[in-house]
């Protein structure tokens, strides 16, 4: 009873409360962890980027019919030989798009777009590789986050899908009349390839913070800057969709004047398919409309969200959505240019993949708002 403590002691004796693990025990043990996790992701992210560069190139070099089967494991050997090479062109040679559309090709044409297509199958063999080799070090060592394995699993799975959904896509340039693959499926495997990045980036983004810090930022968040970052997500994705549907069907190059198209703010020819729904996907002059109307739909939303995020008070918050206003204006424009040189493929696929800066933008200005970093008062 004669050892009272003051309740000051501590501060007295300037001991600091040092017993616990740095970061605190919901993070212990974890904080390299998360970083090495997060590179990895990154790595992947850049990875499916490139996939996204090489897959417009494919397409846009009437590229991506030229391998006529799916082999996941020995379609990653090449022809080795010219009896190999006269093979797979006799297997081309019996699709729609050559017998349609390029019987003047000779071997050597074929092996240019061959290349292309072997080299788009063979990155993405190299991506599901880098993640099953990280998954597995990661899980052996025990260095997975806690909570995250199933995570990571998820993106595994996106990968593996994408692949199957890749060959369902090019499965329907192979019968029939088509001499490209359908539209519809091509918008799929773009917007799934873009769904993957947006996944991995977030996640990347979560695990460089440790878990502390998360949940002390998150109850600072800005719930109408998320909503309006979200509205905006959404309709970039839309737009995506729609210049995948254009590219199907090379709606870029039917039109090439700039306000008007063929003289028309709406082309008169705009309806003339039958049934009235196809026309929203299949008519060049529909499909490319709705493409720039939308565009500019997203660009006027895009005035409204910046100038809304001027009232938040996080300076970072504020320069993410910046940068999300600088980039929209110069994807529009570079829309516009690609329309008056009529889809060149050098200005195409810089278009494509401004596309993917400005969807990374938006989402990291909607992360920002939901987990604004402290700031100094000043």
């Amino acid at each position: 009873m004669n050892n009272k403590r003051s309740i000051f002691e501590e501060v007295e004796t300037g001991k600091a409360a040092t017993t616990g693990p740095k970061g605190g025990l919901i993070d212990s043990g974890k904080t390299s962890a998360r970083r090495m996790v997060s590179v990895w992701l990154m790595i992947l992210f850049a990875l499916v980027v490139l996939m996204v560069a090489v897959g417009g190139l494919t397409r846009l070099t009437d590229s991506g019919l030229s391998i006529t089967e799916w082999k996941p494991v020995t379609g990653a050997i090449p022809p080795m030989s010219e009896e190999v090479w006269v093979s797979e062109f006799e297997k081309y040679q019996t699709i729609p798009e050559f017998q349609l559309q390029n019987k003047h090709m000779t071997l050597s044409d074929f092996k240019s777009i061959y290349w292309w297509e072997w080299g788009h199958r063979q990155l993405g063999r190299m991506i599901g590789l880098v993640w099953a080799v990280g998954f597995l070090f990661f899980w052996l060592t025990r260095r997975i986050p806690s909570g995250w394995t199933g995570r990571l699993l998820l993106v595994g799975g996106l990968g593996g899908l994408q692949g199957a959904v890749g060959w369902w896509m090019v499965s329907s340039g192979l019968t029939g009349r088509m001499v490209d693959v359908a539209s519809y499926r091509l918008a799929t495997h773009l917007g799934l390839a873009f769904a993957i990045l947006l996944v991995l980036a977030w996640f990347a983004w979560l695990l460089r913070r440790n878990e502390k810090d998360l949940f002390q930022s998150r109850r600072q968040k800005d719930a109408r800057m998320i909503r309006l970052a979200d509205i905006l997500l959404v309709l970039a994705f839309a737009q995506i969709l729609l210049g995948a549907l254009v590219a199907g069907i090379d709606a870029g190059r039917g039109y090439i004047d700039w306000p008007l198209m063929n003289g028309e703010f709406l082309p008169s020819e705009s309806f003339d398919y039958e049934p009235l729904w196809t026309n929203f996907f299949e008519n060049p002059a529909l499909v490319q409309f709705n493409h720039r109307m939308l565009g500019y739909l997203v660009f006027l939303f895009t005035g409204y969200v910046w100038w809304q995020s001027r009232k938040s008070a996080i300076r970072a918050t504020k320069r993410a959505f910046d940068w999300v206003m600088v980039m929209v204006f110069g994807q529009m424009v570079m829309g516009i240019g690609t329309v008056l040189y009529a889809a060149p493929w050098q200005i195409a696929i810089v278009h494509q993949i401004g596309a993917v800066v400005v969807v990374t933008l938006i989402l990291r200005a909607g992360f920002e708002a939901t987990y604004p970093k402290a700031q100094s008062l000043r």
